[in-house]
């Protein structure tokens, strides 16, 4: 079952049971509702309408995309008659991979048989934009780093931050660039947040968001040492392979047990950001094929 939390007034997250810990949210006026981000499956982004349409009798007029990803974009379908608005590259990945992976998963998931891209209808690309729900404030702030698209959506009031996947328990740059990740985390770190939700994980509260940026921005740090002294090395895969999550400051039990396989593509996704394609096999001369075709998948 989706599980549902009542963060502020009339401001409400949404956490999947199915994939991910994947999160969206909800801030509902007096006449209609903002959505933020929908969920991977069907079901879920249905449940999210169900509460906001059906329990809380408004509708949804907006749904913001904190990005492209399949697990925070895909069920945009599902709010008929709902203006999207995202950042332009998030529109342009959906319509370009997002279509052709959509189409690839249907083949191997019939349970999204009924999905369709929708692409946003409201696009921006610099400084802030503001959108008024009720007595709410939301300012969508570009914070990009795990994608290059990926926006946060500030309640102003409560001082609560959808980041999307700029803040996760377990940084994600596959998609994205460090440096930029890094510099949004220490801008989320200055915003004087209650709460941040994360865009996959449990809800960050304000005691706790010191820490949680330090730890981030610790890791960040010690997967580049990492790459770095695989940089040096005639097979840096051995430096990689060697280097756990836990070794890099990080559970492996986080994000439901995917930790240990996002700290794997992290450490390759770096490594040819800064180096290239790593060498195709092992001292041993053994095939070496795991690191191929990762960088386009959704985490």
């Amino acid at each position: 079952m989706l599980q549902r939390e009542r963060i502020a007034d009339n401001v409400y997250s949404f956490q999947s049971d199915v994939y991910a810990q994947v999160t969206a949210g909800t801030v509902i006026g007096p006449n209609w509702a903002v959505v933020i981000d929908t969920l991977a499956v069907p079901e879920e982004s249905l449940a999210i309408r169900e509460f906001v349409e059906r329990e809380l009798n408004v509708p949804v007029r907006y749904v913001i995309n904190t990005h492209s990803h399949a697990d925070h974009a895909w069920g945009n379908c599902f709010f008929p008659g709902a203006t999207v608005i995202a950042h332009p590259l998030c529109r342009e990945q959906l319509e370009t991979k997002g279509r052709l992976a959509l189409e690839e998963t249907k083949r191997h998931n019939p349970g999204l048989r009924n999905v369709r891209i929708v692409l946003p209808h409201i696009t921006f690309k610099d400084g802030e934009v503001n959108l008024r729900v009720g007595k709410k404030t939301l300012t969508l702030v570009p914070l990009p780093g795990h994608s290059a698209d990926n926006l946060g959506v500030l309640v102003e009031e409560d001082r609560v931050l959808f980041a999307g996947d700029a803040a996760m328990s377990l940084p994600y740059i596959v998609d994205g660039d460090i440096d930029d990740l890094i510099a949004s985390l220490k801008r989320i770190s200055r915003m004087g947040l209650e709460n941040i939700v994360q865009g996959h994980g449990d809800i960050v509260l304000r005691g706790e968001i010191d820490n949680f940026i330090k730890e981030n921005l610790a890791y960040l740090s010690n997967i580049r040492k990492v790459v770095r002294r695989a940089g040096k090395r005639k097979y840096p895969q051995e430096v990689l392979d060697e280097a756990s999550v836990e070794s890099c400051g990080k559970s492996r039990v986080l994000i439901g047990g995917l930790a240990a396989e996002l700290h794997r593509r992290n450490l390759r996704a770096l490594y040819r950001q800064m180096y290239g394609e790593l060498p195709a096999s092992l001292p041993e001369d053994e095939d070496y094929e795991e690191y191929e075709g990762e960088e386009g998948e959704e985490e």
